[in-house]
C-alpha cells in the first residue's frame, strides 16, 4: 500500500459505498478501523485448548488476523460487507436431515464457490472507488488468509458473534457470507451493534456432536463443519453417528436460532443448488468416481475437500442410513460400501468397514435363517 500521508473521506462518501454496494450485490455495507486487540486473548485460549484441532495455520499465523495494518502495511480502514446466500428454490432442510438415504450439504455450499462470488463483487468496488478518487491502496479478502472477519463484522455493526460463533443480524439472521477491502485511507466508523441473544441456548443444545463447549467458543475437533470440511484425518469412530447423513458442513445451529426467521432467502443464480446436490441419493453420491466429482463440483466450494474426504464423509452417511435401514434397503448399502472396497485407500476402507459394521450381518446361505 502507498506509503504517503493517508487520504480522508466524509460520511457522504460512506454513503456512496453503501449504494454502489447494493448496486453490486451486497446486502449491507460498513466501515471500522483496524484495532482488534479485544479478540487477542480469547484467541490465545482457544488455540491453548487445542480447539483449532488440525488446522496448524490457525496457530502458525499467530495474531496477525487480529492486526489488519501489518497484514497489509498501509490499512487504515476495513470495509466490511455482508450478502445474503440462503437460495429460495431447495428441498427443505428438515425434509433431506430425516431422509438417511439423503446427504445433506450445508446450504451456503450449494452453487457457485462463494470465495469466487464475494471476490469478484469487491473487485469492482475497488474498481468504482478508484474511478472515483484515483488510484489508492487496498488488498480485498473473503474468508482467505489470516483474517478475523468475526471481529470486523461486529466491530463495524453488521451484527454480533451469537453463542454458535457465528455472526447474527436482527433484519437477516446468520444466513450470509462476509467480505472485507483493506483500504489506505480514512473513512468514519461504524458503531457495533448490542448482542441479542440473551438467555436462548438453542444453538448450543442443538448441536449434534455438543461442539459449542461455551457462549461463542466452538471446539473445532468436534464440529461437523471441521469433520466434514477441514480435516483429512479419519472421523473419529465416537462422532460418527452423530454425524447422521451430513456429508458436506451442519446448519444446525443456524437451522434452530429463531433470529434466523428474519433471514432473506435470494435468488441469486450464483447460489442455486447445482446438480441436485440439495437432496441428493447418498448410494448415488458414492458411486461418483473421481473424475465425476471433479465435473459435477466445477466451480463449487465442495471441490475444495477433494474425492477421498467426499468418500469418506458419505461413507460415514451410508452406515448411519445401514443402521436404521429396512431389509429391503439394506443390501443396496452394502453393495454401495463394499464396491468401493480396496479401490480408493486404506484410510477409505477403515470408514467403510466401520459403516458395513453398524448394520446386522445378512443371513449366511445355508444357515437356515
Amino acid at each position: 500500500m502507498s506509503s504517503a500521508a493517508p487520504r480522508a473521506f466524509d460520511h457522504a462518501f460512506v454513503a456512496t459505498l453503501r449504494q454502489w454496494a447494493e448496486e453490486l450485490g451486497f446486502d449491507a455495507l460498513a466501515v471500522t478501523d483496524t484495532d482488534l486487540s479485544a479478540y487477542e486473548a480469547g484467541f490465545l485460549a482457544w488455540l491453548a485448548q487445542g480447539f483449532h484441532g488440525s488446522m496448524q495455520y490457525m496457530a502458525e499465523h499467530g495474531l496477525k488476523r487480529f492486526r489488519p495494518a501489518e497484514l497489509v502495511p498501509g490499512t487504515r480502514r476495513v470495509i466490511t460487507v455482508r450478502k445474503n446466500y440462503l437460495p429460495v428454490d431447495v428441498a427443505g432442510p428438515a425434509q433431506v436431515l430425516g431422509n438417511p438415504a439423503l446427504g445433506y450439504v450445508s446450504r451456503y455450499a450449494l452453487g457457485r464457490d462463494y470465495h469466487k462470488v464475494l471476490r469478484g463483487q469487491l473487485q469492482k468496488l475497488a474498481d468504482r472507488i478508484t474511478a472515483a478518487v484515483g488510484p489508492f491502496g487496498y488488498r480485498v479478502f473473503v474468508d482467505s488468509a489470516p483474517v478475523y472477519e468475526t471481529g470486523l463484522a461486529e466491530k463495524s455493526g453488521l451484527g454480533w458473534k451469537g453463542k454458535h460463533s457465528l455472526v447474527l443480524n436482527r433484519q437477516a439472521g446468520s444466513w450470509f457470507f462476509l467480505g472485507e477491502l483493506f483500504v489506505d485511507f480514512d473513512l468514519p466508523i461504524d458503531q457495533p451493534v448490542t448482542a441479542h441473544c440473551g438467555s436462548c441456548t438453542a444453538c448450543i443444545t442443538v448441536c449434534p456432536t455438543q461442539a459449542i463447549v461455551a457462549e461463542g467458543v466452538v471446539d473445532a475437533r468436534r464440529c461437523i463443519s471441521y469433520l466434514t470440511i477441514e480435516t483429512d484425518e479419519d472421523i473419529p469412530e465416537a462422532l460418527r453417528s452423530a454425524l447422521g447423513n451430513r456429508i458436506y458442513g451442519c446448519d444446525d445451529c443456524q437451522l434452530v436460532c429463531p433470529w434466523n426467521r428474519f433471514a432473506k432467502t435470494v435468488t441469486d443464480a450464483d447460489f442455486r443448488a447445482r446438480h441436485g446436490l440439495d437432496a441428493p441419493s447418498l448410494i448415488a453420491l458414492f458411486a461418483w468416481d473421481e473424475a465425476e466429482f471433479l465435473r459435477r463440483t466445477e466451480g463449487m466450494a465442495i471441490r475444495r475437500i477433494g474425492w477421498y474426504r467426499w468418500l469418506r464423509n458419505v461413507a460415514v452417511a451410508l452406515g448411519n442410513w445401514l443402521a436404521v435401514a429396512s431389509t429391503d434397503e439394506a443390501d443396496p448399502i452394502r453393495q454401495a460400501l463394499e464396491a468401493r472396497r480396496g479401490r480408493v485407500s486404506p484410510a477409505l476402507d477403515r470408514h467403510i468397514d466401520w459403516a458395513l459394521a453398524q448394520g446386522a450381518a445378512p443371513p449366511q446361505a445355508g444357515s437356515g435363517a
